[in-house]
């Protein structure tokens, strides 16, 4: 088994100090996502590894299985709410919300499986905003096992958004080495370019630049990135940057952003990786999420920026290809609770700085 580091390094350009300790007084909620899917094992795996302070919404039984099938020295603890956890080494505690009474077949879309990591997710949100979870750490969901339930959510982004008691969210995708802020998520490829208006382009600018600050560099250096070939080569590929994105950049540096561009979007994540900028603004899905997952899905993260409490996942899927063999690495999922606390460390002392 892969492990993680105890404290995340390059974040604003050296090593940074421990995250916090490993047991806090309110824990991290950990979403059991698709029950098919990986998300039971690695779960099972960083409890084993040792993650600290945390609790599941999902499953009992589904847990207990994934324990059983990996031979870990766990129990698993079903309890009906937070109040009734345990939190001892070699427990699991699992807040039993979903609607599955034995373990489903792995590698297979279910609509049971669709409601049940949407369940789960709707009782974490409730506990996160009601202050009894200090943040929620989110394992993998099917997008079409939540279609076939008849959840009309492209993925977690959205139903934080719709359910976490934000205006508007963005999504920041992080390794040690590269950040990146989406302008437009999920969706076609044809409406993200209509999407990627002026309004969008403030928004993720904005967002990248507290998301930065949350990660602990005080003046984040903001690239935005241009939505067509070169940036638009000054208006011969488009005008999006000339009419758009340009004057949104504009507007940023107004408000006292360190935000530049627009910068073509082959290179610009090249120059951050060499510590040029600190956080790349994407106009796209796929422009933002390939430079991170080239470098490696294991180290990569999910942050939920714009919600009232923290929200980070692994970034990767499911994978249902591999689903109970035994062999899905837990790293990921342990760095996203690694950042959770990170970020949950970082309001703390913003909170602190406040008050006094």
């Amino acid at each position: 088994m892969q492990t993680v580091p105890s404290e995340i390094t390059g974040l604003s350009g050296g090593e940074q100090p421990p995250i916090v300790p490993a047991e806090a007084p309110s824990p991290l909620a950990i979403t059991m996502g698709d029950a098919a899917g990986i998300g039971p094992e690695i779960i099972a795996k960083a409890f084993a590894a040792g993650c600290g302070r945390c609790i599941v919404y999902g499953s009992a039984c589904v847990m207990t299985d994934a324990v059983a099938r990996l031979g870990l020295p766990l129990q698993v603890h079903k309890v009906a709410a937070l109040q009734e956890a345990h939190f001892s080494p070699g427990v699991i505690d699992v807040v039993d919300v979903c609607d599955i009474h034995e373990p489903p077949p792995l590698g297979r879309i279910s609509p049971l499986c669709g409601k049940a990591a949407f369940d789960a997710l709707l009782a974490a949100i409730d506990a996160a905003k009601a202050g009894t979870v200090k943040g929620i750490v989110t394992a993998p969901i099917n997008k079409e096992a939540l279609a076939a339930a008849g959840l009309s959510y492209p993925g977690h982004t959205e139903i934080l958004a719709a359910h976490g008691g934000a205006e508007r969210v963005a999504m920041m995708l992080a390794n040690d080495e590269i950040r990146t802020v989406l302008v437009t998520i999920h969706t076609a490829l044809r409406l993200a370019i209509e999407q990627a208006d002026f309004a969008a382009q403030m928004a993720a600018i904005r967002f990248a630049h507290e998301g930065g600050r949350a990660l602990g560099i005080p003046a984040p250096r903001i690239a935005v990135a241009g939505l067509n070939p070169h940036a638009g080569e000054g208006g011969l590929f488009g005008t999006e940057e000339i009419e758009i994105i340009a004057p949104a950049i504009a507007a940023a540096r107004r408000e006292g952003i360190d935000a530049s561009g627009p910068w073509p979007g082959d290179t610009v994540f090249f120059q951050a990786r060499q510590g040029r900028f600190d956080v790349v603004v994407a106009q796209y899905h796929d422009q933002g999420l390939i430079p991170i997952k080239y470098l490696g899905l294991d180290q990569g993260v999910n942050i939920t920026l714009g919600l009232p409490f923290i929200r980070t996942s692994p970034d990767h899927g499911t994978a249902f290809d591999i689903a109970g063999q035994g062999i899905a690495d837990p790293a990921s999922l342990m760095t996203a609770i690694a950042y959770a606390r990170r970020l949950i460390a970082a309001n703390a002392d913003s909170e602190q700085e406040r008050v006094s």
